[in-house]
């Protein structure tokens, strides 16, 4: 792994402002991938760009709630994915700083700098994936609002043209890790490699790192949070936990939203880690409730 100044250093030639509203660009995140349906298949992808590895490798096992593995098995309706026993985290916002950012006590879970606007963000994590998260763009094109993607590296390595995609709409790519461990049980050389692999992915895929870094389970610690700072991002949360992780169905989804906007919120939402049909169809039927109600869904700015 390269050194942390020659990644900051990196990081600083290779910073892009693009601002929306109140928002500025985020970074992507890339790394490599296998991603599993419900049912325990793989699917495989030969990553396009960014030196991911060739289809046909080793598949990862579902991560559960305590950083460890469990075996792949088939999920009934309706029942939450194995893995997902407590929701992701979520932060966004594209362009990286100019400076390392300070170190953080905490994540972002409100966008900073709102003042009472009614503004919101909108971010989406563990994907992309290659059924909901064109899904979920062609959604978002429809209703002519931007959200932050928090991609995992196995996923990015996959499907290296779905970043390209959801860049090419305007939206922030952040960096969730490269295999969703969970942070806080790993080593910080371990931290270093899962968030650094996926910040280079995403650079050598896009050409510009992530600002913003979603931990898995939204657990963070001091280590993982001193990491995230030495490679140029900002740690963020929500203030809306949609449950979707748990698919409990469209409406539920569609009121938690609805129910508990506020200025400024983030929403945790999914286009990954399991069947997300419920999550695209909710944000088709959300998003004229907001838009209607005077919010702007807007990237998160550094």
């Amino acid at each position: 792994m390269r050194s942390d100044c020659h990644i900051f250093t990196r990081r600083r030639l290779l910073c892009a402002g693009l601002g929306v509203g109140t928002t500025a660009l985020a970074g992507t995140t890339v790394g490599v991938l296998a991603t599993r349906d419900d049912t325990g298949s793989s699917t495989r992808a030969a990553s396009a760009a960014g030196g991911g590895h060739p289809a046909g490798g080793t598949a990862h096992n579902s991560r559960t709630a305590h950083g460890g593995t469990a075996p792949e098995a088939a999920h009934p309706p309706g029942a939450a994915d194995s893995y997902r026993l407590r929701p992701l985290a979520g932060e966004t916002s594209m362009g990286p700083p100019t400076v390392r950012p300070p170190v953080r006590t905490q994540a972002e879970t409100t966008l900073p700098g709102t003042h009472g606007r009614r503004v919101l963000a909108l971010t989406f994590d563990d994907g992309p994936h290659p059924e909901h998260t064109p899904a979920l763009l062609e959604v978002l094109r429809r209703h002519g609002v931007q959200a932050t993607f928090f991609v995992v590296g196995e996923n990015a390595t996959a499907f290296p043209g779905l970043l390209h995609d959801i860049a090419a709409d305007g939206h922030v790519i952040g960096n969730h890790t490269f295999s969703h461990r969970q942070l806080t049980r790993l080593r910080t050389a371990d931290i270093e490699a899962e968030l650094g692999r996926t910040s280079d992915l995403i650079d050598r895929v896009l050409g510009v790192p992530p600002a913003w870094c979603r931990a898995p389970y939204g657990d963070w610690h001091g280590p993982s949070l001193e990491v995230c700072a030495r490679l140029g991002m900002e740690p963020m949360g929500w203030s809306i936990d949609t449950r979707d992780w748990a698919r409990p169905g469209t409406t539920s989804i569609v009121r938690a939203v609805t129910g508990q906007a506020t200025p400024g919120a983030i929403v945790l939402q999914h286009d990954g880690g399991g069947p997300r049909a419920q999550t695209v169809a909710a944000v088709d039927r959300y998003l004229p409730t907001l838009l209607a109600r005077g919010y702007t869904c807007v990237r998160p700015q550094v």
